[in-house]
């Protein structure tokens, strides 16, 4: 079954938060794509070439080709960085190296520009994929941060306990960048209380989380006797109920985190601190 975010009355400020992460998912993600932009990259490097080579040395031409491999790095990482970095080399001892249109060098000047080339190119795709990467896990960092700063001011303000389970599964998908859900247990009865647009759960799936909860142990995903289950479990006992936290990691861009027990521990305190806070009498 799946689980309707919107309010009555509106969305709430979970569901708003939630949407980017949403929307990001359903970008399609291409592998082919990336490679293909750092080739056509380096065909508009050839004919800047070809525009300039009247006007430069060919050591100082191949610094053309050194803006395809830079772009590349920063934009799409490392892979489309070291294809631009050997079709730039290609090119230029194509097009540019006598004999024309030959895979051969003849003068050793060509020869050292080639060289060149190739070595700067390395460089910067090396420099600048690492920045790229750098600054990915930052912003990765910042959404983690965001998501449990959302859930912990849906805690503090009081909100609904419903929201606050609500709240759990979209900081949990904005986490890990993935496929979330919340099982609660309601009258002896473990239920699926919320989760991300879409996401069903399956006889597997409810076997998996039930598991969970009776043995007090986290279930892994596709591993006896969960086989057929995608998700992983984290059972959560709390004064005022027990829950079972799932992720979805097969289904996430990057897999499965080393360390995934860490926020979803987080994610279970806010939910014990909220449960806390509605056992107390009035």
């Amino acid at each position: 079954m799946s689980y309707a975010w919107a309010e009555e009355n509106g969305e709430s400020a979970a569901v708003a938060a939630s949407k980017p992460a949403r929307t990001a998912r359903r970008r399609p993600a291409t592998m082919v794509a990336p490679y293909g932009i750092s080739l056509l990259l380096v065909g508009a490097a050839v004919v800047v070439g070809y525009a300039f080579e009247s006007l430069i040395t060919p050591a100082n031409l191949t610094l053309v080709f050194v803006l395809p491999v830079v772009i590349s790095a920063t934009t799409f990482g490392w892979g489309p960085s070291i294809a631009a970095v050997v079709a730039g080399v290609l090119a230029f001892d194509f097009f540019f190296t006598a004999p024309r249109y030959q895979l051969t060098i003849a003068s050793p000047v060509d020869a050292w520009a080639a060289v060149l080339l190739l070595v700067i190119a390395a460089i910067v795709s090396a420099i600048a994929s690492q920045a790229r990467r750098r600054a990915l896990e930052a912003g990765r960092k910042a959404q983690q941060a965001s998501a449990l700063q959302v859930l912990a001011h849906l805690v503090v303000a009081g909100r609904p306990r419903r929201e606050i389970v609500q709240g759990a599964a979209i900081a949990l998908g904005q986490i890990f960048d993935a496929p979330a859900v919340v099982f609660e247990e309601q009258q002896g009865s473990l239920q699926l209380a919320a989760g991300a647009e879409g996401v069903k759960a399956n006889d597997a799936e409810e076997a998996a989380a039930r598991g969970a909860l009776a043995m007090g142990l986290v279930a892994r995903a596709h591993a006896y006797p969960n086989d057929e289950a995608r998700f992983d479990y984290w059972p959560i006992r709390t004064p005022g109920g027990a829950f079972v936290l799932g992720v979805d990691f097969t289904s996430a861009e990057e897999g499965r985190p080393s360390a995934p027990d860490r926020f979803v521990e987080a994610v279970g305190a806010y939910l014990t601190a909220a449960s806390r806070d509605a056992a107390q009498p009035t």
